[in-house]
């Protein structure tokens, strides 16, 4: 697995992880809605840690440095 997200890519997607549990656990967003959004969320949040997109392989998107 080799890593295609760079740190700017890693921090939007840990501040819309925190934005939607925020959203969530303040009632903002509930129902069906708001458990896809918070899986979504922990998706992120996974992701950012192990700096790899699943989504990004197939197309060859690498928004990390070039020598990596």
């Amino acid at each position: 697995m080799k890593k295609n997200m760079g740190t700017i890519d890693k921090v939007i997607r840990i501040l819309v992880a925190v934005v939607i549990a925020i959203l969530f656990f303040t009632n903002v967003v509930t129902g069906t809605l708001g458990i896809v959004l918070l899986v979504l969320a922990f998706v992120f949040v996974i992701t950012s840690f192990i700096s790899f997109c699943p989504l990004y392989w197939p197309f060859g998107i690498n928004t990390g440095a070039k020598n990596n």
